[in-house]
């Protein structure tokens, strides 16, 4: 069940991307975008993040409550990596369309593409290249600065969500373990009793 969850939530889109954009497929001197470079990535980060989140691995953190409901387990790992990987998806879009970056990436592309054939130094307004790098870095260094510090404050908020909800799921895994000791204990006392009434009825009047 564990590799079935993998292939899923890995995707065959992300496997028929990677052919498209693989070495073999690419004409000798052709270029790939930028942008479908980037989408490669993510998807190729995600394929590793579930195959190193693994449900064996999984499986092995929560034994006691895997053996106890196992179906439950598996259904709480699908979930969860479906979750996670929407979750990852979601705030890379909200990066790219933050920082506009399919624009940029495309009119960087447009640019290299276009500069292929000069021959010529480019052009700059100060004809200092430090001070020219300087100016038009700066800003979007600052943007991209104060998006990240968005960001982490976000994220900060769902670590401590993520963190109280394991903390509730240990509470509730000890008092299920509490709940078996419990009739553990009982069905043993109860044995003894069975034997010991067993052992009076077959003693001699």
């Amino acid at each position: 069940m564990a590799e079935a969850s993998s292939a899923y939530l890995g995707g065959g889109c992300e496997e028929k991307r990677h052919e498209e954009l693989s070495p073999e497929s690419v004409p000798p001197g052709a270029t790939i975008s930028r942008v479908k470079l980037l989408d490669t990535m993510v998807d190729t980060f995600l394929q590793k993040l579930v195959a190193a989140g693994s449900y064996q691995r999984f499986t092995d953190c929560y034994k006691r409550f895997y053996q106890l409901q196992p179906e439950m387990t598996q259904r709480i790992y699908d979930k969860f990596i479906a979750q996670l990987q929407t979750s990852i998806r979601d705030e890379i879009s909200e990066i790219k369309e933050e920082g506009n970056l399919e624009a940029v990436l495309n009119a960087l592309d447009k640019i290299v593409e276009e500069g292929k054939d000069r021959k010529e130094p480019a052009w700059r307004p100060s004809g200092i290249p430090e001070k020219d790098l300087h100016s038009a870095m700066a800003p979007y260094f600052q943007q991209q600065r104060d998006t990240l510090q968005r960001h982490v404050q976000k994220q900060e908020a769902e670590n401590q969500q993520l963190a109280d909800a394991v903390l509730a799921g240990r509470r509730e895994l000890e008092e299920l373990q509490l709940q078996v000791q419990a009739r553990q204990q009982a069905w043993q006392a109860l044995h003894r009793e069975q034997k010991e009434l067993v052992a009076v009825l077959r003693e001699p009047e």
